[in-house]
């Protein structure tokens, strides 16, 4: 469905993109994550040709989209400030693409009313958009998005503006909606669960290339650098040694499985791998700070010397502040990462 071929823009001697080259098949879900900066908004308007290449190819279906607008290259957009019409109600909106390509009255009113029922507004079409909530605005835009059965569906951090609770809701709604439609999406986000939750396939960006590709379940188990393992949340990432099954680090040695690299790296410790025993088994740590995760408890621990490590406890199993625990790790949750540079 989409192919880019080394694609590379330039904002005087800064790399946007950087020579990437990435691949969507026909009813795929891929979400592009990465901070601020990375260069996955600059990819998105590169697909829609709102942004100039200074290399490199956009190839839709096999066609090369040099010199092909916007509105000639059969895409849906979505953005996150929604960008509705405030002077229109909502069939209005939905209907605008369908009217533009040249469908007639009574069509588009059929197409508007099985679009509402799809994404959960039926009969809204007289509603002022004024009036509706933001999730309520956030799927009029998705209705509109989808009325011209793009081929391809561009959203760009389609969910930001909601509230958690919200987003969490919408988007396991909208993973079951594309996969009923069979819809090809390249998303945009800088929320790893968002991403996680929708994506059949993740790719993390950082400084206009990509970090790593995959699917969620081989992205958070393998993290491909020190740089993903952190951007995906996990703290616990040292320099090391690993000799056999074990890894020299600054909290001393730590097991590693079996078949991992050896020599210098970097090694990531999941929080779940972090076990808090007694003060005298394993390394002694001064409990800190404690925050509550729903299901758990992520404690933060002060080894007497080394960076701090993050473990998560049960609720009833979690010490109190100040006490002095030991700690072991588990080699099933330790990650050997390539060393960067």
């Amino acid at each position: 469905m989409l192919r880019l071929e080394a694609a590379t823009v330039r904002f005087g001697k800064r790399a946007a993109l950087d020579t990437v080259d990435l691949e969507v098949a026909d009813h795929e879900i891929v979400c592009v994550l990465g901070p601020s900066g990375s260069g996955k908004s600059t990819l998105l308007r590169v697909v829609a040709g709102l942004q100039a290449m200074d290399g490199g190819r956009v190839l839709l279906d096999g066609a090369d989209q040099q010199g092909v607008p916007v509105h000639r290259r059969g895409l849906g957009l979505m953005f996150q400030d929604h960008q509705l019409f405030p002077h229109r109600d909502v069939g209005a909106n939905v209907g605008f693409g369908l009217r533009m390509h040249g469908s007639g009255r009574v069509e588009t009113g059929r197409e508007v009313a099985e679009l509402l029922d799809l994404v959960g507004l039926p009969g809204a079409e007289r509603r002022a958009v004024a009036a509706l909530s933001g999730g309520e605005q956030q799927r009029v835009a998705l209705a509109r998005a989808l009325a011209p059965r793009p081929k391809l569906l561009m959203l760009d951090e389609p969910l930001g503006q909601l509230d958690r609770s919200l987003r969490e809701r919408l988007v396991v709604e909208l993973r079951t909606l594309f996969g009923r439609l069979g819809t090809t999406v390249l998303a945009v986000t800088h929320d790893q669960g968002e991403a996680f939750a929708l994506a059949d396939r993740v790719v993390v960006m950082r400084d206009g290339r990509i970090a790593q590709v995959g699917t969620p379940l081989e992205v958070w188990q393998r993290p491909a650098s020190a740089f993903v393992a952190r951007f995906l949340g996990f703290d616990n990432v040292v320099d090391a040694t690993v000799t056999g099954t074990a890894a020299g680090t600054a909290w001393g040695k730590v097991p590693v499985p079996e078949g991992s690299p050896q020599g210098r790296c970097d090694l990531l410790v999941r929080p779940a791998g972090v076990r808090i025993g007694a003060p005298e088994d394993g390394l002694r740590c001064t409990v800190g700070a404690r925050t509550f995760r729903g299901n758990h408890v992520a404690v933060r621990l002060r080894p007497d010397d080394g960076p701090e490590l993050e473990a998560e406890c049960a609720l009833r199993d979690t010490p109190p502040e100040g006490a002095v625990v030991g700690v072991g790790f588990d080699a099933a949750e330790t990650v050997v990462l390539a060393q960067e540079g």
